[in-house]
C-alpha cells in the first residue's frame, strides 16, 4: 500500500473477511476498479497470519514461470519450502501431487494460520497451471486459506468445497462503497461536499471504488456540484489523463510508461530503472493507482492504469523498450526467475545473454523448459548463430534432451562439417569443441543402442581445439539407470565400453573441471558387484564415492552409496548401513543436486521394498500409473523399484505388468543389458509365486542366457529365498535350458544371501513392530516429533521445550527406535503415514 497515503480503513470489509478466512477457500470476484485487491491486501496486513501474495499475470500461463513465480512467493515465507517445491517442480501427475502435498504436511506449523492470496486469477488459461491450482485449493489443509482475487468466476470446479460449505464468496454488491464509507473517503482527502452533491455523485458512482477515487481528483483540483452527474460521461481514460497522470512530473510519466512495459516491478529494479532516486518516492502521487506491496517488496499498478500507460508506450524509442527488457532480464536472471529473463531478453532481441544464461543451466533440464528453450532459439535471427559460439552447442543439446536424436545427429554433423571446411576461423574452432563435446555426449547417451563405444574419440577432439584458459560449463554428470550403458550380452562388450568411458573421463575432467569424475570407477565397481566379486565392487564403489564426492558429481556419488548399500547386505553387514543411509540424506542438502529428492526417494525406496518393508517407501513409488519427473532420459531406475515394491506387496500381476513396460520403453532399464537381466529375474519369480511355473522356467532362461557371457549372477543371488525356491523347481524340470551346475550354483547363493538378508530384516523391522501405530510415543516424545516435523534444530526445539540439547538427542534417539525410523526423513513419512502428526 502506498506509504504516507490516506486509505479508508472499511470495518464491515475485514468483518467479511475474518469470517470467510475461516474456510479452507474464498473467492472475491469483482470488476475491475472494485478495490478488491485493496481490501484483501488490507486486511492480511492487519491479521496475524503468515501470508505468501502470488501475483498473477499473463506470463503464468506458461507452467514453467508460474512455477518460479510460485516457488518465489512460497519462499518469502519459507525458504527451505520453497526449494523442496523447485526440486518437486509444476505437478501434472499423481505421482508429483503426492511429493507436492507432503510439502504442506511436513513444513506447516501446527495453530499458525496461513493465508495463500492469488491476485488476478482471471488471467489464467493454461491447463497444467489451472489443473494445479483446482488441486492445490480444493485439498483442505486444517489452517490453510486460499484467497482467490479474480475479475470473473474462477475457471476451476469448485462445487466440491461449495456443497460441503467450505468455500465462500465475496462479490462486488458486498465490496462497493456505501455513502458513509464514500463520505468519510473524501473526508480524509480533505473533500467537503453538500449532501445533494454526495447524493448525486453516489448515485452517479453507484459505490465503485476507482470512480469514486478519480472523482475524489478532480474534486481536488476545484471540480464544482454538478460534477457527479457529469463523472461518467467521460471515458476512463480521459479522466487517468486529466486528474492522474497531468498531474505528475515528466520525469514519472516517463519512468511509468517504461514500467508498463515488463510484469514484475521489483523495487530494486524501480530504483534502476529510475535513475533518478527521487523518482520512487513521487510515485506515491499516482494515489490509489500505485501501490507498494511489502510481501513481494515490489509495485503494483492498478489494471486500469496500467492499460492507459500501455497505450502510451509509442512515445518510448526502440532503444529505451531495449533497455528496459533487458534491464528487468538481469534482475530476473540475478534473482532466479529465468523465464522471465529469457522472455524479457527475447523482447530485447539480446540472445547473447539469453545463450549466457541456458549456459548456465544443468545437464539435464525438465522436458517442458527444453521445449520452451527450442521455440526461442527456433525464433532467433540467422544471426545468433554467426554471432554467439554458444548457439549452436545450446540448440543441438536441446534436440539431444528432447530424444529427438535423428535430428540431434543430423544437426551436429551439419555444423561440424561446415566448420571444419578449411580455412578454420577461431570463431569456427570455438563451435566446433563444443559440438564436439556434445556429440561425445550424444554417443555416450546412445551407445546402448549403437553399439559404438567412440563417444571418447569426439572428446579427445575438444581437447584438441579448446583453447588454453577457455572455460565451459561445469556439468554434474548423469547416470541415468545403471552406469553400463551397454544393451548387448556378448562376452567382453562391458569391458570395451568401460575402457571408453577411462578414456573420456580423462579428458572431461580436464576441460569440464572434473565433470564425470568416478564414473569409470562406479562402472567397474557396477560389473563388479553384478559379478558377485563383492570385495572388488567394494573397492570401485569407494573410489568413485570419494572422486564423485572432491568433484561434486552428486549423482556419481548417490549410484556409488546405492551399490555399496547392497554390498553391505550381500555381505551380511547391516550394521554399516545406517552410515551410508546418512550419507544419502546428506545429499538432499546439496541445491546443486537437481535431482537430488527423487533420487533419495528411488535408492531409499529399492531399500525398503527389498527389505519387505512397504509402508516405508516414499507414497510416490507406490502409484501403479505415474511416471518419474525426471528428463525422460532419465527414466528407468525407478520402473524397476516400483516393480520391486509390488513384488514385496505380493501384488504379482501389477509387478509383472510394470516389468513390461520396461521392456518395452526406450529409455527404460531395459534397454540395459544389467536391466534386462534383473528384469528377467524378478519377471521369474512374480510368475513363480502366481503359478505360472511354465512361464517362471522361460524368464529364469532368459535371464540366464543374457547373464552367462559376463558371468552378472547377482539378480539372481539377491532374490533369496524366492530364487532359492526357483532354482530348486527348475532342478526338477525335465529340459531345463539351464546347465544344473549354474542351477545348483544359484540355489546355493540364493539360500546364503537369504540368511544375511534375514539378519538385515530383523535389525530393520524389529524396532517397527514395538509400535506398529506409535501408540508407545510418550507425551516429551510426541512434542519432539512435532519439533522436528516443523523443521526446527535440536537447539531450538530443547529451547522452545526448557531442556537440554543432550536431552532431545536422546529423545530423538527413542523416536526413531520406536518408529522404527533411519533418519529424521524416515521418521516423519512414517509418522505422516499414521497420522501421528495430526493436531501437533
Amino acid at each position: 500500500m502506498p506509504g504516507n497515503q490516506a486509505y479508508l480503513e472499511r470495518p464491515q470489509i475485514h468483518r467479511l473477511l475474518e469470517g470467510a478466512v475461516q474456510s479452507p477457500l474464498v473467492t472475491v470476484v469483482a470488476g475491475a476498479g472494485y478495490g478488491k485487491s485493496h481490501a484483501v491486501y488490507s486486511f492480511v496486513h492487519a491479521c496475524k497470519a503468515i501470508t505468501s501474495w502470488i501475483q498473477l499475470s499473463e506470463f503464468d500461463n506458461n507452467g514453467n514461470r508460474f512455477w518460479e513465480n510460485f516457488t518465489q512467493a512460497v519462499g518469502a515465507i519459507s525458504r527451505e519450502s520453497g526449494e523442496k517445491l523447485i526440486q518437486i517442480g509444476l505437478p501434472r501427475t499423481e505421482r508429483q501431487f503426492d511429493r507436492y502435498f507432503a510439502v504442506p504436511r511436513s513444513d506447516v506449523i501446527s495453530g499458525v494460520k496461513y493465508l495463500f492470496v492469488y491476485d488476478d486469477f482471471h488471467l489464467l488459461r493454461d491447463p497444467a497451471v489451472l489443473h494445479f491450482l483446482e488441486r492445490t485449493i480444493t485439498v483442505p489443509f486444517k489452517n490453510i486459506t486460499s484467497i482467490i482475487i479474480s475479475r470473473t468466476g474462477p475457471s476451476i470446479n469448485l462445487m466440491g468445497l461449495l456443497s460441503k460449505g467450505l468455500l465462500a464468496q465475496i462479490t462486488q454488491d458486498e465490496l462497493r462503497f456505501s455513502p458513509r464509507e464514500m463520505t468519510d473517503y473524501y473526508s480524509l482527502q480533505g473533500i467537503r461536499l453538500k449532501g445533494e452533491d454526495l447524493e448525486a455523485l453516489y448515485q452517479e458512482t453507484e459505490g465503485w471504488a476507482f470512480a469514486i477515487r478519480l472523482a475524489g481528483f478532480s474534486l481536488k483540483n476545484g471540480a464544482a456540484g454538478d460534477y457527479g452527474r457529469s463523472l461518467m460521461r467521460f471515458n476512463v481514460f480521459k479522466l487517468i489523463e486529466s486528474e492522474v497522470f497531468s498531474g505528475i512530473s515528466p520525469g514519472l510519466q516517463r519512468l511509468l510508461i517504461k514500467l508498463s512495459l515488463i510484469d514484475r516491478l521489483p523495487l530494486d529494479l524501480v530504483r534502476e530503472l529510475a535513475e533518478d532516486p527521487v523518482l520512487p518516492g513521487e510515485m506515491e502521487k499516482a494515489g490509489a493507482f500505485i501501490t507498494f506491496d511489502p510481501y513481494l517488496n515490489a509495485y503494483r499498478i492498478h489494471h486500469l492504469f496500467l492499460a492507459y500507460l500501455k497505450g502510451r508506450q509509442n512515445c518510448l524509442s526502440g532503444e529505451e523498450k531495449r533497455e528496459v527488457y533487458n534491464r528487468a532480464g538481469r534482475w530476473c536472471a540475478e534473482n532466479d526467475f529465468k523465464m522471465d529473463a529469457l522472455n524479457y531478453y527475447e523482447k530485447a532481441g539480446d540472445y547473447s545473454r539469453i545463450t549466457a544464461l541456458v549456459y548456465t543451466m544443468p545437464m539435464l533440464i525438465p522436458d517442458s523448459l527444453a521445449e520452451s528453450l527450442l521455440e526461442i532459439f527456433e525464433r532467433a535471427p540467422e544471426r545468433l548463430f554467426m554471432e554467439q559460439v554458444t548457439a549452436y552447442m545450446i540448440y543441438t543439446r536441446l534436440f539431444i534432451l528432447l530424444g529427438r536424436f535423428e535430428e540431434a545427429d543430423l544437426r551436429l554433423r551439419e555444423v561440424i562439417e561446415k566448420f571444419e571446411t578449411p580455412p578454420v576461423t577461431d570463431f569456427g574452432r570455438q563451435v566446433l569443441y563444443r559440438c564436439y563435446l556434445n556429440m561425445g555426449f550424444f554417443r555416450l547417451l546412445t551407445c546402448v543402442f549403437t553399439r559404438e563405444y567412440d563417444f571418447d574419440l569426439w572428446m579427445e577432439k575438444v581437447l584438441r581445439f579448446h583453447g588454453a584458459g577457455e572455460t565451459l560449463p561445469f556439468y554434474n554428470m548423469m547416470v541415468a539407470s545403471y552406469a553400463c550403458r551397454v544393451g548387448c550380452r556378448e562376452r567382453g562388450e562391458i569391458e570395451k565400453y568401460i575402457a571408453a568411458v577411462s578414456r573420456g573421463v580423462a579428458c572431461l575432467e580436464v576441460f569440464l573441471g572434473g565433470c564425470a569424475g568416478g564414473m569409470d570407477d562406479l562402472a567397474r565397481g557396477e560389473l563388479a558387484f553384478f559379478r558377485d566379486s563383492l570385495d572388488e565392487a567394494e573397492r570401485f564403489c569407494y573410489q568413485a564415492l570419494r572422486r564423485a564426492q572432491s568433484r561434486r558429481q552428486y549423482e556419481i556419488e548417490n549410484r556409488a552409496l546405492f551399490y555399496l548399500l547392497r554390498i553391505r547386505l550381500a555381505q551380511g553387514a547391516p550394521e554399516k548401513v545406517p552410515e551410508i543411509l546418512k550419507q544419502l540424506e546428506a545429499q538432499l542438502t546439496e541445491r546443486a543436486y537437481y535431482n537430488r529428492y527423487t533420487f533419495y526417494d528411488i535408492i531409499t525406496g529399492w531399500f525398503y521394498a527389498h527389505l519387505g518393508l512397504t509402508g516405508k517407501p516414499a507414497p510416490w513409488l507406490k502409484s501403479d500409473f505415474e511416471e518419474s519427473d525426471l528428463n525422460s532420459l532419465n527414466h528407468g531406475l525407478e520402473t524397476l523399484v516400483k516393480a520391486k515394491l509390488q513384488f514385496a506387496e505380493r501384488r504379482y500381476p501389477a509387478a509383472m505388468a510394470t516389468l513390461e513396460t520396461i521392456r518395452v520403453t526406450r529409455f527404460g532399464a531395459g534397454v540395459f543389458l544389467l536391466g534386462k537381466i534383473e528384469r528377467a529375474v524378478l519377471d521369474a519369480v512374480c510368475r513363480s509365486q502366481t503359478g505360472d511355473q511354465a512361464g517362471a522356467f522361460l524368464a529364469l532362461g532368459e535371464a540366464y542366457e543374457l547373464a552367462e557371457p559376463n558371468g552378472l549372477w547377482m539378480p539372481f543371488i539377491e532374490l533369496g529365498r524366492d530364487m532359492r525356491a526357483l532354482a530348486g523347481a527348475a532342478l526338477k524340470e525335465e529340459g531345463t535350458t539351464i546347465p544344473r551346475p549354474r542351477l545348483e550354483k544359484i540355489q546355493r547363493s540364493a539360500a546364503s544371501y537369504g540368511k544375511k538378508y534375514f539378519a538385515a530384516v530383523e535389525q530393520f523391522r524389529g524396532p517397527e513392530k514395538e509400535a506398529e501405530d506409535g501408540s508407545a510415543l510418550s507425551p516429551r516424545e510426541l512434542e519432539v516429533l512435532a519439533g522436528l516435523a516443523q523443521g526446527f534444530t535440536r537447539e531450538e526445539i530443547a529451547a522452545d521445550s526448557d531442556i537440554s540439547v543432550n536431552t532431545v538427542k536422546s529423545v530423538i534417539r527413542s523416536v526413531y527406535n520406536k518408529l522404527g525410523a533411519l533418519n529424521r526423513a524416515d521418521a516423519m513419512r512414517i509418522a505422516a503415514s499414521r497420522g501421528l502428526l495430526k493436531g501437533l
